[in-house]
Parts: C-alpha cells; sequence; structure tokens
C-alpha cells in the first residue's frame, strides 16, 4: 500500500534549482535511504515530505490518518525542561488517563452508594471507564515506563543524567534526546536527518536493531555507508537536481548505480559516434555534386533528423582532488607511550577516563581508535599531540615526526577568515591564483572563497580543514571524527588518499564503512586501558565475540573450581561455617522466591475471578457490588505488580 507519493515536486531559491520534477512513491513498511552530494537538497526534500516546505510545483499525499516524525540535523528543544521531563510530555495523554482512572473508579463507587445518580448516568460512567482502560492498554500504558528506561539507556543517558536541564547538555547528547523523543512517540513515518552523528559504535548497533524490527515507514538521509547497508531496503539518489530509485541497500545500489552509470556513457558515445559517421558521409555526398548523390544526401539528412538523440548523461559534480604528502620521513619509530593515565575534576565529582594505556606505534601503520563516547579518546590524541598533560605515564615521540591534526570540532579554523584568508594565513608561500586553484580542487570554485569560515556548512569547513592538512607535508596524520561531515563520494576520495599515504595515520572514528577499508591495526580504548586488534572492522567484531565468549566460558569454569575447591576444603571450620551461612541464604532464597510465586499464582487466580465476577448477569445489575468487585481487582492489580518486583528484584 502507497503510504506517501510525490509528484513533478520542483523547487528553487531564486535563480538555483535544487529540486526539479521530482516523482516517486514509498510503500508502507519501506525503509528508504537517501542519499546525495552535500547541497544536492536532500533536507530540502525532507522539509517538503514533512510538511514544513511549500514546493514551487508539484504535490506530495500522505495517506490520511498518517503520522510523520521528523528527527532534524538541529534539535528544536526551547524548553528549560529536564531530560525526564522533555521524555515525559510525550505520554501526556497516559498520564491524564492515569489521574482520571482512579478519580472515575471512586466517582462509580460514590454514586452507588449514595444513589444520586440515576442507572443510566452509572451505565454510562462505567462504560466510560472501561473504553478508558482499554484506551491506556492499547496506547502502551502499562509498558511505557519500561520503554523509556530502555531507550534512554540505550542512548547513553544514564539515570544519573534524567534530571539533567536541556540547556545543559552537549550538542551529541541534544541529537541523542531528540531521537529518543521521536522513537517513544513511533510515529507511522519515520524520517532521520543524519541519525547517526555523536552515536557511538554500541549506540549505532542498537539503533540499526531497532530500525529493523520497527513497524512503520523510515526515510533515512545518511552518510554512514554501513548503517544504510544495515537498514534500508531501497536507495533514492538525489544528483543533478533528479531522483533516481535503486531497489536493495547501499552496496547493492553501489553496484547497479556504476552498472547504469557505464551503460548510459557507452550507449550516448555509441550513438555519438554514429552520427558524426552519417554526417561525415552526408558532407562527402555533398561535396561530389552530383544529382544522385545529394538526393541520397537529403535522404540520410531526414533521418538522421529523426533519430532520437540521447542527452549527454549528466556530469557528476565535481569530486574533490586529494592526495597527501609527507615532506620527508619521520623515523621507524612513531610513539611510544607507557602508563598513560587520565582523570577530570576533583574530590567526588573527579571522573577517570582511563589508565594504563600502552602504545607502541611505527611508520606506515593506520591506526583506528575506537570505543564508546566518553571513554576519552580525544583527550589521548590531544596527549599524543602534547596539547594536555597525562596524569600519569610517559610519551616518547620518535625522529623527524611531524604531526598535522583533524580536530572534528574544526576549532582551528578561524570563523572571521575568508575561505582564501584561512589558507594564506597558514601558507603564505602561495599566490593567490595558486590557492584558488588548490581551493578549486576542493570544491570552493569562483565567489566561494570569499565566504566566511562561519558560514560554511560542516562539510565545507572538513573539506578546508584537509586542504591545510595537505599542504602540511606531515608524517604523521591525527585525525578526530574526519568523515563525520563529508558526502559519500567525498568519503571514497578521502580514504583512497589515506590508502596511498606513505606516513603514518593515527584516527578516531565511528564510521564502520571506514573502519573496514583503513586500519592496518584497531585499537580499543576502555578505562582500563588498549586492546589491540590487527585488522579491520570485521575481524574487530568477530575478535570481540570470541573474546566474550571465552570470559563467559572462563567465568564457568572458575564458578566450578571454586565450587570444587570448597569441597576439598570442608575440613576447615571458617569454611564449613561459610558454606552453612551460604547455604541457608540460599534456602531462604528458596523460600522467598517460592512464597513469592505461590502469592503471583493467588493473585492471578483472584484478578481472574474478579474479572469473571464482574461479567456475571446477577452483578452487572447491582452497581455497589459491581464497584466494590471491581476496587478490590484493582487493588490485586496492584499489589501483584509490587509481588512481581519483589520477584524480580530477588532473582537478580
Amino acid at each position: 500500500m502507497i503510504i506517501l507519493s510525490a509528484n513533478d515536486i520542483t523547487k528553487a531559491y531564486g535563480t538555483d534549482v535544487i529540486l526539479k520534477d521530482i516523482s516517486f512513491h514509498i510503500n508502507a513498511g519501506d525503509r528508504v535511504g537517501l542519499i546525495g552530494l552535500n547541497g544536492a537538497g536532500k533536507t530540502t526534500l525532507l522539509n517538503i515530505l514533512a510538511g514544513e516546505l511549500d514546493a514551487d510545483s508539484g504535490n506530495v499525499f500522505v495517506s490520511n490518518d498518517t503520522v510523520i516524525g521528523y528527527l532534524r540535523q538541529n534539535d528544536d528543544f526551547t524548553s528549560e525542561n529536564t531530560v525526564i521531563e522533555e521524555i515525559d510530555g510525550i505520554f501526556t495523554e497516559l498520564h491524564r488517563m492515569e489521574r482520571e482512572m482512579p478519580a472515575l473508579s471512586q466517582q462509580i463507587a460514590e454514586a452507588t452508594a449514595s444513589g444520586n445518580k440515576s442507572q443510566q448516568e452509572i451505565d454510562s460512567m462505567l462504560h466510560r471507564y472501561d473504553q478508558m482502560q482499554e484506551d491506556y492498554d492499547r496506547a502502551g500504558g502499562y509498558t511505557y515506563k519500561g520503554e523509556i528506561r530502555g531507550v534512554l539507556s540505550s542512548m547513553a543517558f544514564a539515570e544519573d543524567t534524567y534530571n539533567k536541564k536541556i540547556s545543559m547538555l552537549s550538542g551529541g547528547e541534544r541529537t541523542r534526546l531528540a531521537l529518543c523523543c521521536l522513537l517513544l512517540k513511533k510515529p507511522d513515518i519515520l524520517i532521520l536527518d543524519e541519525p547517526t552523528n555523536h552515536l557511538d559504535i554500541g549506540t549505532l548497533k542498537w539503533l540499526e536493531q531497532y530500525l529493523r524490527g520497527y513497524r512503520g515507514t523510515i526515510i533515512i538521509v545518511s552518510h554512514d555507508r554501513y548503517f544504510l547497508d544495515q537498514s534500508v531496503n531501497r536507495i533514492f539518489e538525489i544528483s543533478n537536481h533528479k531522483l533516481r530509485v535503486y531497489e536493495g541497500n547501499y552496496s547493492e545500489y553501489a553496484v547497479k548505480r556504476k552498472e547504469i552509470r557505464e551503460n548510459e556513457i557507452r550507449t550516448y558515445q555509441k550513438q555519438q559516434t554514429e552520427i558524426a559517421r552519417q554526417e561525415e558521409m552526408i558532407r562527402r555526398m555533398k561535396e561530389r555534386g552530383t544529382e544522385k548523390l545529394a538526393k541520397r544526401a537529403a535522404s540520410r539528412e531526414k533521418r538522421l533528423e529523426h533519430i532520437e538523440r540521447l542527452e549527454m548523461p549528466e556530469s557528476e559534480k565535481g569530486r574533490m582532488k586529494l592526495h597527501f604528502k609527507e615532506n620527508f620521513k619521520s623515523g621507524n619509530d612513531v610513539i611510544l607511550a607507557e602508563g598513560l593515565s587520565k582523570s577530570f575534576g576533583y574530590g567526588p565529582e573527579r571522573k577517570e577516563l582511563f589508565r594504563n594505556v600502552d602504545l607502541d606505534i611505527k611508520r606506515g601503520e593506520r591506526i583506528c581508535i575506537v570505543g564508546p563516547n566518553g571513554v576519552g579518546k580525544t583527550t589521548l590524541l590531544k596527549i599524543l599531540l602534547d596539547q594536555i598533560e597525562p596524569d600519569s605515564g610517559r610519551i616518547k615521540i620518535g625522529y623527524n615526526v611531524a604531526f598535522a591534526y583533524y580536530d572534528q570540532g574544526q576549532r582551528l579554523l578561524n570563523s572571521a577568515n575568508t575561505v582564501l584568508e584561512e589558507l594564506k594565513e597558514s601558507y603564505r608561500l602561495y599566490t593567490d591564483t595558486e590557492m584558488r586553484s588548490l581551493l578549486g580542487r576542493f570544491l570552493f570554485r569562483n565567489e566561494d572563497v570569499f565566504l566566511n569560515v562561519g558560514s560554511l556548512s560542516g562539510g565545507e569547513k572538513a573539506r578546508l580543514s584537509l586542504i591545510k592538512i595537505m599542504l602540511s607535508g606531515a608524517n604523521v596524520l591525527v585525525l578526530d571524527e574526519p568523515t563525520n561531515h563529508l558526502d559519500i563520494d567525498s568519503k571514497e576520495v578521502f580514504e583512497e588518499a589515506l590508502l596511498d599515504f606513505p606516513g603514518t595515520v593515527i584516527v578516531v572514528s565511528h564510521d564502520r564503512y571506514f573502519l573496514n577499508r583503513i586500519p592496518t591495526r584497531i585499537l580499543e580504548l576502555e578505562n582500563d586501558g588498549i586492546h589491540e586488534f590487527l585488522g579491520t572492522y570485521d575481524y574487530y567484531v568477530e575478535k570481540k565475540q570470541q573474546i566474550e565468549s571465552g570470559k563467559k566460558y572462563l567465568n564457568e569454569m572458575a564458578g566450578a573450581s571454586k565450587a570444587q575447591e570448597a569441597a576439598e576444603n570442608t575440613g576447615s571450620a571458617e569454611e564449613r561455617r561459610r558454606k552453612k551461612e551460604q547455604e541457608a541464604a540460599d534456602r531462604r532464597k528458596k523460600r522467598e522466591i517460592e512464597n513469592l510465586e505461590n502469592r503471583i499464582a493467588e493473585l492471578e487466580a483472584a484478578i481472574e475471578d474478579f474479572e469473571a465476577q464482574m461479567c456475571l448477569e446477577e452483578n452487572l445489575s447491582d452497581h455497589v457490588k459491581l464497584a466494590k468487585i471491581n476496587e478490590e481487582c484493582q487493588n490485586a492489580r496492584d499489589e501483584l505488580a509490587e509481588v512481581y518486583d519483589k520477584w524480580v528484584e530477588i532473582q537478580e
């Protein structure tokens, strides 16, 4: 069933055409990945689909009663709510029912007891109460609190952050909170604009799994190729103001796109060759000057005029041209670090990021550092660059090492400069012509070079930073989330440049597609140090799973070994005492569990009996008795919930 369709959508800003005659349809349950170069019009199209922007021409049709949820790149939080208050605001209707149901139940009981209401009025109140209970259940009233905690936990919001003001959250935390709010609303169409920004690998995996089980329709704009592979079944590509639909995930799209592109070029070139051949024959016939050849030339001209000429395949927007070079080689030993640790804060607020970090990095290696958000990956890079002092440990930098640093926050750029001034400030030996030629290679053309750095998009700032690194001639590139703001084409160019670079690369990244191409080693940073994995991301995941399985096995073996050791040492009075205490505790726990389970069975039977009594014909006419049974049933439900909580708690 088609849930959304677009017909001949066109949008322009002045003379700058963004989208032209775009048409497509989306079926219920589709997972659509919307891709294209930065500036191609992806966000513009999302705004049109979400009803937040009008197209210049064309129409968007959405099925009746369809709810659209839209995650923008920049959140629109304006309140001074805390995290949990913002989440609770989603469930105002459930909170209203939670207030009204007990109040209505009390009214029914009082009306029945006092006799000041007619039978018809009481029946109406009972019907309204039953309907409210059904609505509450249907809206997830008995499960939403658990869902809130589950989603917040998966998005890295610990309980101690629930009362944190939104104004105090970082940009990444605000993005994750906006995503939490949207997922909990469960709209029919989920529109996500770059949802993977600021998510670590663990959270990305959870989001992929969540989206795979999502019952609605999903439209995702993302430059994360691995995420698209895991999450979508259709690709919509915007290129040169047009939209083309591909079935399958990103990897399947990449293969099909290459085949289609090559076929279009071959077909066009073949037709152009044939046209040129026919035109040459016509020219020669005319040169002969005979009447017979002139007629044949005219006949060929007519046939040539009626040929349906193919349009030249529209050239792709220029790709940036990037090549890293080193002005001189470093020594074989690049960085040696031992026992690094770092904490922030004082007293009880002091937070340890990591400890016991050892590194031994050699020339020519491509090292990728991974780990959860907040573990200190950026801090570690700054320690290696001597921008931050470690609390303990030592670092030895090798011979002839020259660093270049890519800062994910782009704080190394001067927002007051123009693009041209930013380059000239660092590299004064180049002429303006040479500078503009270099900037053209990175898609800063014509008047773009006079734009203020502060007005540039994230992708433009990323390209400007990469120019400066390329010109530095450094032999060690230290890169903090360098692919965050690059479109897919730019990522591919960047990856090829890193693979061709003869120097050393140290990079922090959550881009799993990137991690499957670039590293010779993956280093996982955790609180207790660095764990090393040779190879790329898929190998890292495989080894992690093996390690986790091994740990589980060792823990089981250790438990068995301890039990055997305890049995062998029963001669010890102390051991016998501890064993008896443990056995007594186990017996008490077992008895308590049995008692709770018996009580659960009793309450469930009682609730079932109460519900059966409420359906009996003689009770339906006795509203006093019916209200009393309903109250007893509700009390049993409340007690059952408490007993279940105790049962779960004692099992842990």
